[in-house]
């Protein structure tokens, strides 16, 4: 699997806040994602949660105040400073983040940011309205000057009972958004990637539909596997998932709504990867007015949809744009005929094939058993995988074409 933080040395600082909790998470999760992770607790911090606690999550010594001063002496803080790849500090309380802004160098955490040469990313978590303050504002300002990332803070119910900005975001936010940081050198770096995902849902009235079983996993597990590589990535969806960090989200209801912001979007797009199951047919009719049931069963007549990759392709065969092409195939017999059959007739360069009717693949499941065939090449049939997985094959292809 593609990931940017595997390797990384990451100094997480964890300042005295009610939300150091989830700094624990967040630590257990960036070790899982195979950085190594380097705690410092400021001597606040340490009242509201252990060393040890982060020991036991990173397999690492995790640093205290009394750290600075001891058998190692001054150099404990270079060392720390100048292994990071990334500072992060969550939570960041209002006095620490003031103390960045100034330089001031009165604990561990904050002399070892001093001798640091990488980015600081910081996640603010306060109460009542120290967020809102002049101050807190004018020393975030100075630190986004000088080019640190600020996250957050979220807005909710806070430690004192009152209700305001001040909440540290949640760990799995955090993680996104260092993952994206340091995908930005990936080799599709500067690419435009357009994803679709998810069933459209064509209208039959205000509150009826007919749509399809996909769940958009896959499409979103695209648009990140093409982030971990350093492309731009927007994502035209149905679904309603949470979003990779950085990505742009488009949100679309039919196959009418798709196809329009598709062909805005592959304008200037490298890529185009056509996840989305698209309905093929939709109502000739749309009813302003619920139907009732009182009124007896309705005739319901379907017209085709339009073909959203034949109409880019033909596009393409006009501007140039998208450069490459990438449809999907979820087909339930003569897989491998009906795949070969849309890659010629649309114009393709890949084409993902997949048996829904297969165990475990398919519609809304985690894992996936596709085959891949290119225009060019060798087709690769790939074993049961996770979706993640499966994407991280399909970008790695497009990248060796790129």
């Amino acid at each position: 699997m593609n990931n940017p933080i595997a390797g990384k040395t990451i100094l997480l600082g964890v300042t005295g806040s009610i939300a150091s909790y989830k700094a624990a998470d967040l630590a257990s999760k960036l070790t899982q994602a195979g950085a190594k992770v380097d705690v410092v607790l400021t001597e606040k911090g340490c009242s509201f949660i252990p060393p040890l606690t982060f020991q036991s999550v990173t397999g690492r010594k995790a640093f205290v105040e009394a750290d600075l001063w001891g058998g190692e002496g001054h150099v404990v803080h270079i060392e720390l400073g100048r292994a990071a790849d990334l500072v992060v500090i969550a939570p960041a309380s209002a006095n620490t983040i003031a103390s960045l802004a100034y330089g001031m160098a009165n604990n561990l955490l904050t002399v070892a940011v001093l001798a640091s040469h990488c980015p600081l990313m910081i996640a603010p978590a306060m109460d009542g309205g120290m967020f809102a303050h002049p101050a807190t504002q004018e020393n975030l300002r100075i630190l986004k000057e000088r080019g640190a990332i600020v996250i957050g803070p979220a807005e909710g119910h806070l430690a004192s009972g009152l209700t305001g900005p001040g909440r540290m975001v949640e760990p799995l936010d955090i993680l996104g958004h260092i993952r994206y940081h340091f995908s930005r050198k990936g080799n599709l770096q500067g690419k435009k990637i357009l994803v679709t995902a998810g069933g459209t849902r064509e209208a039959i009235d205000p509150v009826r539909f007919i749509t399809n079983r996909s769940s958009g996993k896959q499409g979103y597990a695209v648009a990140q596997a093409a982030l971990d590589a350093g492309a731009d990535v927007t994502l035209v969806t149905t679904a309603d998932l949470p979003a990779p960090v950085g990505v742009k989200v488009v949100s679309v209801e039919s196959a009418a709504d798709m196809l329009k912001v598709v062909e805005h979007e592959s304008r200037d797009a490298h890529v185009l990867i056509m996840a989305a199951a698209v309905a093929d047919f939709t109502p000739e009719k749309v009813q302003d007015q619920k139907i009732k049931k009182e009124t007896g069963m309705p005739a319901l007549t379907l017209q085709p949809t339009i073909d959203i990759l034949k109409k880019v392709s033909a596009i393409r065969k006009q501007t140039g744009f998208p450069k490459f092409l990438v449809g999907f195939a979820a087909e339930s017999k003569d897989l491998i005929k009906n795949a070969q059959k849309k890659l010629e007739s649309k114009d393709l360069d890949l084409i993902v094939a997949n048996d829904i009717l297969a165990t475990n693949a398919g519609f809304e499941v985690d894992t996936n058993r596709v085959i891949l065939l290119p225009r060019k090449g060798e087709p690769q049939t790939l074993p049961l995988m996770s979706k993640q997985e499966v994407a991280d094959k399909i970008i790695n292809l497009i990248a060796q074409w790129d």
